[in-house]
């Protein structure tokens, strides 16, 4: 028996979330459903974190313990020709007995995806937030400045166990042009329920005047009451997945990870 750990990413518009719901189609479900088919008899894979409904990755990890006698290129090749065309695995290596993908993790990567344009594109929609007309950018990047910095972020969402802490470091978050509109990175410690599409709808109600600068900032740095709404699951992916570099640095992450962006 063995630990493997691969990078898994998906298209979430078919899935109903992350996390296994009895006969309803999640991306844990058909993961798993495709293991038993390489012999898999575990009862649960270890994953990074939870992404709701509609949400996508390119970097999901996930870890599960197989007896496995061939490589891990074959596991990653066998894996492939099983699942379904919404779903594909890479980087498939042996991991540390104890590596586990949510407590080991440094950080999590977000990228959320916005295109302008007037009239609703099929191509883009899958994956994007069309708004229309076109924004300001520099108010964009200028919002997205003030979440920096390690801040109690209650007004932006809210953690999954009642008392937790809602305290999170932001160590990035800007916004950059693309050749139909604006893709939003951000990366912290750990994100809370909602946390990220709700930061990019705030932003973008402050980029299109529907709400102040100041209102934002009241809401990161004194907890404010902000005007509701969450951007739409279908512009978020769960980008990537940090982890300390070298097999004898262990960081157990001492906030709840288990986050649904």
């Amino acid at each position: 028996m063995a630990r493997y750990q691969l990078k898994l990413a998906y298209d979430g518009t078919e899935f109903f979330g992350f996390q296994r719901q009895g006969a309803t189609r999640t991306v844990q479900g058909v993961f798993e459903d495709t293991l038993r088919l390489l012999g898999w008899q575990e009862d649960t894979i270890l994953f990074a974190g939870r992404t709701d409904t509609g949400v996508h990755a390119a970097g999901q990890v996930v870890v599960f313990d197989l007896d496995w006698s061939h490589s891990s290129e074959k596991l990653k090749l066998a894996l492939n020709a099983k699942l379904p065309e919404d779903m594909a695995v890479s980087d498939v290596k042996l991991a540390n007995a104890d590596f586990h993908p949510r407590y080991d993790a440094l950080s999590r990567i977000y990228r959320y995806s916005i295109y302008h344009q007037p009239e609703r594109n099929p191509l883009n929609d899958r994956f994007a937030w069309r708004i229309w007309p076109e924004m300001n950018g520099e108010i964009l990047r200028e919002a997205a400045f003030h979440l920096l910095g390690t801040h109690d972020f209650s007004a932006f969402g809210r953690a999954m166990k009642p008392g937790s802490s809602t305290i999170r470091t932001v160590l990035k978050s800007d916004w950059q042009p693309t050749e139909t509109g604006w893709e939003y990175q951000i990366e912290a410690n750990a994100f809370l329920y909602h946390m990220v599409r709700r930061s990019v709808y705030l932003q973008v109600q402050v980029a299109r005047q529907k709400m102040s600068m100041q209102s934002l900032i009241a809401g990161i740095t004194e907890r404010a009451a902000m005007k509701p709404g969450l951007a739409p699951a279908k512009g978020l992916n769960l980008w990537q997945v940090m982890y300390p570099e070298g097999e004898q640095v262990k960081l157990k992450m001492q906030q709840v990870n288990d986050d649904v962006a």
